[in-house]
């Protein structure tokens, strides 16, 4: 008999996934996105780039900032590099896909909003809005996910003691 079969058979259940939970790990993946959001947004407004050009620069910071966010923890439990990269890509893509969509689209629904300039309120209020619109839409994904054992759950085993 292969060991290595009877092995996978001990595998843990995911963990339950509570609202706490759910919302707790929204919360990390929405510091990554409002953190690159916020930097591609001031920096699109501020070199005066086409709104297609900031959502885009937008985007790709949000989700660099959010691996990277995630890479940090996991890389402080020891892990190499690579093995903290596909953890941070199995933990965070689904919840910044979503986030960036909501929030992003938020902000091109909202008018006036992304020709606002930097120094309007119009602007700081709807990505405010925006923000607090992904993390409520985002939280039940999350909670799912992680019922399933996906998602931020991929994380916690390099997060035990934490």
């Amino acid at each position: 008999m292969d060991h290595s079969e009877h092995h996978h058979a001990h595998h843990e259940a995911p963990p339950a996934a509570t609202w706490g939970m759910a919302a707790q790990a929204t919360l990390h993946c929405l510091t990554g996105c409002a953190i690159g959001e916020v930097l591609g947004m001031v920096i699109g407004t501020a070199a005066g780039l086409s709104n297609l050009v900031t959502v885009v620069l937008s985007v790709a910071l949000a989700f660099l900032f959010g691996y990277a966010l995630t890479m940090r923890g996991v890389l402080r439990a020891g892990v190499d590099f690579r093995t903290a990269l596909r953890v941070a890509l199995a933990a965070d893509t689904i919840s910044i896909a979503m986030m960036e969509i909501l929030d992003n689209g938020v902000m091109l629904i909202v008018p006036g909003a992304m020709d606002a300039g930097l120094s309007s309120w119009l602007f700081w209020v709807a990505l405010a809005g925006s923000l607090l619109v992904a993390f409520v839409l985002t939280t039940p994904v999350n909670k799912w996910l992680i019922s399933r054992g996906k998602g931020h759950a991929v994380t916690h085993q390099y997060h035990q003691g934490h």
